[in-house]
């Protein structure tokens, strides 16, 4: 995401370079080119424009240091700007009540019943929350089945009325049921419109109205850039939501509505959609965001998506089996579980500070294990647990069972040796430059 606008404001940032201080002339050149960059971007031209003036403001209040490049004043001046134009800091979700209401609105095809879907999922995992789902979308024949496998995916209920047309009833009967079955928090997926209508507006206030959510949320597709930002006034002028949540991220989105829609309604983004599956929703961190945008990565979310795969006890019994060189191929495999858990590989790669650049035009294929797999799982339990004993025979059937060529088995494994030598190693505290320089030796 954003890979374009990152590029540009690196370029931007270059023409400071080799500069021995900051003047107003290589600002005004430097800013120039953030301001071309931000519009190119989809960014509100009144929100690029005051964005620049205040960068241009402090830069030429800065008295930068001699330890301190002007190039690194400016990227910490646009940091700290781009933090500020998208919020400034994280902005919980409301979620107190007997039962708490969640309301979410939106266009159609935004991403909003999926986005349900994902919400029910965060906070019954990340909050314990015990959520129910309503099924208020009366309109689109596929919104309650798509609800409904939604609810399965996520072990969460989901509110039916068969054969009503009348969603603020709908809404009502919704919460008197999570009263009565002890949910602690309702969700209510309303009607989206291919564009803003009156009988839209009119029909998710009388819901607002008859239920009185603690959170409304507005749901707008990123890729719709400036359009996205428009919609998101029209609905607040009406409904007064919340938060805002940004959905497909993922995509090929230029960052315009990221960076314009908080100065235009004044409401935090709370959460982002960057994936399709249920797990693929993140809470909004506007510093983060910016980290990611200057190509510094976000290694705080990838520690954390890895704590969230994490198992202590998993570790302390996989060490044990490291330091006996007993790890093995089921070891791998779990390993490679936790990986595929933890996101789609580009995404988790963009997070690595100064990958984003690297990675721009490479095409990362999120079933890259698939192979490594059906080659582990063609292994008999015994193969898997003890590598030593496949043979040549062994790997040609391997090879045959898994649809793979000799040499691919033979590479796996191969790979796997290695690993397994150099995680002996580091257990038992040896030197592995000496270990790892044998083993580029053993191959040439």
């Amino acid at each position: 995401m954003f890979e374009n606008l990152s590029e540009k404001l690196e370029k931007s940032f270059k023409l400071l370079k080799g500069q021995g201080t900051i003047t107003e002339i290589n600002v005004a050149e430097t800013l120039k080119e953030i301001r071309r960059a931000l519009l190119d971007a989809d960014v509100n031209f009144k929100t690029a424009k005051t964005f620049t003036e205040t960068v241009k403001a402090k830069a030429m209040g800065q008295e930068v240091l001699t330890a301190v490049k002007p190039q690194q004043m400016m990227v910490k001046i646009v940091h700290d700007e781009l933090t500020e134009l998208m919020g400034g800091q994280t902005t919980d979700i409301n979620i107190k009540g007997d039962p708490a209401i969640i309301l979410i609105a939106g266009l159609q095809g935004s991403g909003k019943t999926t986005f349900t879907g994902k919400l029910a999922h965060h906070l019954k995992t990340k909050r314990s929350k015990n959520p129910i789902l309503v099924a208020a979308d009366v309109y689109r024949p596929a919104a309650i089945n798509q609800l409904q496998v939604l609810g399965e995916q996520a072990s969460v209920p989901v509110y039916t009325q068969e054969g009503s047309k009348d969603p603020v009833q709908i809404a009502k009967d919704a919460v008197k049921e999570a009263k009565r079955k002890g949910h602690d928090l309702v969700i209510i997926d309303t009607a989206g419109r291919l564009a803003v209508d009156e009988q839209m507006m009119d029909e998710i206030t009388a819901i607002k109205k008859a239920v009185n959510p603690q959170e409304i949320l507005f749901v707008v597709d990123s890729m719709t850039g400036q359009d996205a930002v428009n919609t998101a006034k029209e609905f607040n002028d009406r409904l007064d939501f919340d938060g805002v949540v940004l959905t497909k991220l993922d995509g090929d989105t230029r960052g315009g509505a990221a960076l314009s829609i908080r100065s235009v309604v004044n409401k935090p983004i709370k959460y982002v959609g960057t994936g399709e599956k249920m797990d693929a929703l993140d809470v909004f961190h506007p510093s983060r965001m910016a980290d990611r945008i200057l190509g510094m990565g976000d290694i705080v979310s990838l520690v954390e998506r890895a704590q969230e795969q994490f198992d202590a006890d998993e570790a302390r019994k996989l060490q044990k089996r490291i330091q006996k060189n007993q790890f093995s191929f089921n070891d791998f495999l779990s390993q490679i579980q936790q990986i595929k858990k933890m996101g789609s590989l580009k995404d988790l790669a963009g997070m690595i500070p100064g990958m984003g650049k690297a990675i721009k035009d490479m095409d990362f294929d999120d079933d890259a294990f698939k192979g490594v797999e059906a080659i582990i799982y063609s292994m008999t339990p015994d193969e898997r647990e003890n590598p030593s004993i496949l043979n040549g025979s062994r790997r040609k059937r391997i090879a045959a069972g898994s649809g793979t060529s000799i040499q691919e088995v033979n590479r796996l494994i191969k790979q796997f040796d290695d690993t397994r030598k150099v995680m002996k190693m580091a257990g038992q505290g040896k030197n592995l430059s000496k270990v790892l320089s044998n083993m580029s030796m053993g191959r040439r």
